[in-house]
């Protein structure tokens, strides 16, 4: 079978690597070599945040210097809205919890098959290049003690800007659009995600509850049960 060569904007799309184990890292590098993936390899932490901009980041927790969860963490404090795929032997539910709230757009676990990898590395840019080139009308919504500034990805509350990972953005933004209508949980996942979406369903149940405790009283998202959820604005 031959390998389909993945590329965005007809370039070939650069990953940077994560990882301290050299054993699975060539691995890694050879298999998305083979699919037309451009590699770099870094295995600390430090080496990952001084490292040129990729258009993906594949990133490991257990490195010898800090812990992945918070190179994620300054990735997305930076502004760095690079997709990122956390791969990592910690099977905890927690650590995939956190992983998805600090930012991280899937996880994967040890061990896993190249192929693997790549079907969830292929949604996730799908993912991403659908959430930039997507036109929002209108561009802006104001509700209450909520603005939302679609074109700019910027959200300010009591006039003071929120930083939110992209993927709560595009949650918050997707729920805005009809303030006070019960959208269900396909209805979100297939616009805010895709309907071939890889990762675990409670990817949505993170994101809401991380929203709820970044929006305060100043907006509240209710859960419509046996349906999903729908956004109300305070005033």
């Amino acid at each position: 079978m031959g390998y389909r060569p993945v590329c965005w904007h007809d370039r070939r799309v650069r990953v940077l690597l994560v990882e301290d184990d050299e054993p699975i890292a060539e691995s890694l590098r050879r298999g998305l070599s083979r699919y037309g993936f451009e590699v770099e390899w870094v295995k600390t932490g430090a080496e990952a945040l001084s490292a040129e901009p990729a258009g993906l980041v594949l990133l490991d927790l257990g490195l010898p210097d800090t812990d992945g969860l918070d190179v994620c963490r300054q990735l997305r404090n930076r502004g760095d809205d690079v997709p990122i795929i956390v791969i990592s032997a910690r099977s905890d539910e927690v650590d995939r919890v956190v992983g998805l709230e600090i930012g991280a757009d899937d996880y994967v676990s040890k061990p896993f098959g190249v192929r693997e990898v790549v079907a969830r590395m292929r949604a996730v840019l799908r993912r991403s290049q659908s959430a930039k080139t997507t036109e929002y009308r209108p561009d802006s919504y104001a509700g209450g003690r909520l603005l939302i500034d679609r074109r700019g990805r910027r959200v300010h509350v009591d006039g003071e800007e929120l930083q939110l990972p992209p993927k709560e953005f595009d949650l918050l933004a997707f729920l805005a659009e009809e303030p006070g209508a019960a959208l269900t949980r396909e209805q979100i996942m297939e616009a805010v995600w895709d309907s071939n979406w890889f990762g675990p369903t409670k990817t949505l149940d993170v994101h809401i509850g991380a929203l709820r405790r970044k929006l305060g009283d100043a907006v509240t998202v209710e859960t419509v049960r046996g349906v999903g959820f729908r956004l109300v604005t305070s005033r």
